[in-house]
C-alpha cells in the first residue's frame, strides 16, 4: 500500500491526466467539424485564406488553414500598435516635451495623436499653452519619416483616412468642413478659410470639397449645401503649418524656433492611454495608430521614428511569436505589412493577458453586432459573442479577435483573406458564417 499523501498525489495526478486527455479529445472533436466547414465551403475555395484557432485555457492551436502562410493584414495591423501601446505607454500619455527659459516656454511635440482629436478631444496641451503667460515657440525636427508611411497610396491623399504623419499633430491633420446655413460652410481651423474657393466650372453633382496634391488650395462646386453635410480633408502640413493652426486655435502668437530638446526637458501628461486605444479601434482610425507608434519611438529616445518603434517592438516585446513579423506602419494602410494568422492569435493572447480583464478589454474592441467596425457584421445584439479587429483593402478582407462560445468557452482566432475579386461582402459573411458556427456548437 502507499502512504496516504502518496495515494493523494496519485490520485490528483489521474485527475489531471483525465482533464488533460479530455481537452485534448474535446480540441480535437473541434477541429475536425471546423476543418469540415473549411472543406465544404464553396465561396472560400476561389482565394487565399488563412485561419488558425487558438484555446488560450490549455494554450493550444485547436486548428490551423495555412496559418503559417503570410497575408496582408490590413488593419490588422492596429492590433500591433494596440499591444505595443499597452506594453511601451503609460496611463496617461506624455502630451508634450517643454522646458522653460527666461520668459519663454519651448515645446516639442511626442506625436501625440489626441490633441483636440474630434473623438479623444482631451485639451491638456491645449489648456496647458493658453494658461502660460509665457511666449510660445514651437521647436521642430523629432520627426524622422516622410508624410505618407511606407507603401501608402498616394492618390488616396485628399481621403479622411489618410492624413499626414507629423510630430505635433492637431485636430487629426485634418480641415474640417460642415453645413453653416444659407448655402454656406463652416471651416475648423479657421486659418484654413482663405484656402478655399469656389470651381465655377463645376455647376452639378452633390457638393463636395478637394483639395490640390501639393499645395492647401481646396476647391468645391457651385452647387448648393445640404443641411447635415459634413466633410474631413487632410491638410498639407509644414512646421510653419503648425505654428498658424497653434496661433489660431489659441488665440496667441506661437513662434518657431531651432531649439534641440535637451535631456532636462519636462513631459506634460495628456490623455487616457486606454481613451485614446478605444478611439482607434472601435472606428480603425489610421491617424491615431500611426501617431501611437510616434508616442511609442518617444519613449525609447529623441526621435520619432516609426521604423525605429517598430524595430524595438519587434525586438524587445515580439520574439514570442513563431514567425517573424514585416509590419512597417501603425494603421495597416500599407500592403508591405505582411502576418500570418498564427501570430495574430498568440499575439491576441499576449494582449488579453495584458490587460487582464476581458469586460474592459473587450469594450476596447469593436462588437459584433453592437459597436465599431463589427456592428454591422453580426446580427444585432446586447450581448455580443465577437470582440475584435477587421482589416480591409481592395482584395483583402479579414477579422481577428475572441470569440465566446455557448458552452462557456473564450477562443482565439484569426480569420485572413486576401486575393479576392468578388463582392467584400460575400467574403465577409462566409467568414461571419464560420465563426458562427464556433460561436454556436462549441
Amino acid at each position: 500500500m502507499f502512504p496516504l499523501k502518496n495515494q493523494n498525489f496519485i490520485f490528483l495526478a489521474m485527475i489531471g491526466c483525465i482533464g488533460l486527455l479530455s481537452a485534448c479529445s474535446t480540441n480535437k472533436v473541434i477541429s475536425k467539424k471546423v476543418a469540415k466547414e473549411f472543406k465544404n465551403s464553396q465561396v472560400i475555395k476561389q482565394y487565399h485564406v488563412g485561419f488558425a484557432l487558438y484555446n488560450p485555457g490549455d494554450k493550444k492551436m485547436i486548428f490551423q488553414k495555412d496559418a503559417d502562410k503570410y497575408f496582408t493584414p490590413a488593419s490588422n495591423t492596429k492590433l500591433y500598435t494596440f499591444f505595443a501601446s499597452l506594453k511601451m505607454l503609460p496611463n496617461l500619455m506624455p502630451a508634450l516635451k517643454y522646458v522653460e527659459r527666461n520668459d519663454s516656454l519651448i515645446f516639442w511635440g511626442t506625436g501625440d495623436p489626441s490633441f483636440l482629436q474630434f473623438a479623444v478631444k482631451d485639451k491638456s496641451a491645449y489648456n496647458f499653452l493658453l494658461a502660460t503667460d509665457k511666449k510660445l515657440f514651437f521647436a521642430p525636427g523629432r520627426y524622422s519619416g516622410n508624410f505618407f508611411g511606407d507603401g501608402w497610396s498616394w492618390d488616396d491623399y485628399d481621403y479622411y483616412y489618410q492624413p499626414e504623419i507629423t510630430e505635433m499633430p492637431i485636430m487629426d491633420n485634418m480641415v474640417t468642413s460642415t453645413y453653416a446655413g444659407a448655402n454656406k460652410i463652416n471651416i475648423e481651423p479657421k486659418v484654413f478659410a482663405s484656402c478655399f474657393a469656389i470651381d465655377s466650372t463645376k455647376t452639378t453633382g452633390s457638393f463636395q470639397v478637394s483639395r490640390d496634391f501639393l499645395t492647401n488650395r481646396f476647391h468645391y462646386p457651385a452647387v448648393a449645401v445640404k443641411p447635415g453635410y459634413n466633410q474631413q480633408n487632410p491638410y498639407k502640413s509644414s512646421p510653419q503649418l503648425t505654428v498658424e493652426v497653434l496661433s489660431d486655435t489659441l488665440h496667441k502668437s506661437v513662434g518657431l524656433i531651432n531649439f534641440k530638446m535637451p535631456s532636462y526637458a519636462k513631459t506634460l501628461p495628456g490623455a487616457q492611454r486606454d481613451s485614446v486605444l478605444k478611439h482607434m479601434m472601435l472606428p480603425s482610425d489610421n491617424f491615431i495608430a500611426e501617431h501611437l507608434l510616434l508616442v511609442c519611438a518617444n519613449q525609447i529616445g529623441d526621435t520619432l521614428s516609426t521604423t525605429k518603434a517598430i524595430e524595438y517592438i519587434t525586438k524587445n516585446y515580439l520574439s514570442f511569436l513563431p514567425d517573424k513579423v514585416k509590419w512597417v506602419d501603425g494603421s495597416g494602410l500599407s500592403r508591405q505589412n505582411l502576418f500570418t494568422p498564427r501570430d495574430n492569435v498568440l499575439l491576441l493572447d499576449s494582449i488579453y493577458k495584458l490587460v487582464n480583464n476581458p469586460a474592459k478589454l473587450f469594450d476596447m474592441l469593436p462588437a459584433g453586432g453592437k459597436s465599431g467596425t463589427l456592428k454591422t457584421a453580426y446580427p444585432k445584439t446586447n450581448q455580443p459573442f465577437v470582440f475584435g479587429k477587421t482589416g480591409s483593402l481592395g482584395g483583402v478582407h479579414n477579422q481577428s479577435g475572441y470569440v465566446l462560445t455557448k458552452k462557456g468557452k473564450t477562443y482565439i482566432y484569426s480569420f485572413m483573406n486576401n486575393g479576392f475579386v468578388k463582392p467584400t461582402a460575400e467574403v465577409r459573411a462566409e467568414m461571419v458564417r464560420i465563426v458562427t458556427y464556433i460561436h454556436d456548437n462549441f
